[in-house]
């Protein structure tokens, strides 16, 4: 597996970028008391898995920190899947539309979880690196290339 260079190469925040898209089309038609509610609360949550993926790899050069920002990111999928089900129980969205987007968030649950469990894979370097150590490859610039 080659390393993800950018956040948006991972597949668990293309699948959580796609699923926050339609909670967000879904979410246009619930009723306008649920504006400040339900509405709020569902695209947060939706958008935040997305978030949390994109600042867990900028965390990556330490463990505890890419874990504990995945494991939020999970916790935001839970949330949505809870604000989910308050959506059927209104009657905002059909059981398939439920259906689609529960299956959507289940399987990011499951790449999370499963980055979680290979954090050592998205990980830079070892949690007893002593930085200070770290050398750089001739020809290697001291900051990052944007191009």
């Amino acid at each position: 597996m080659a390393a993800a260079r950018s956040f948006r190469e991972l597949k668990a925040y293309q699948a959580a970028r796609d699923a926050a898209r339609l909670v967000f089309d879904f979410s246009k038609h619930f009723p306008r008391e649920e504006q400040y509610s339900l509405t709020d609360q569902i695209r947060r949550s939706s958008r935040a898995v997305k978030a949390l993926l994109a600042e867990a790899l900028a965390r990556r050069r330490y463990k505890a920190a890419f874990v504990n920002k995945i494991d939020e990111a999970l916790g935001e999928a839970y949330e949505t899947q809870s604000w989910l089900d308050d959506a059927l129980d209104g009657q905002y969205f059909s059981t398939q539309e439920f259906e689609n987007l529960d299956r959507r968030y289940d399987a990011i649950g499951g790449k999370l979880s499963r980055m979680i469990d290979r954090a050592d894979d998205f990980c830079k370097y070892s949690p007893g690196t002593d930085y200070r150590s770290v050398t750089r490859e001739e020809g290697e610039s001291l900051f990052t290339d944007h191009e």
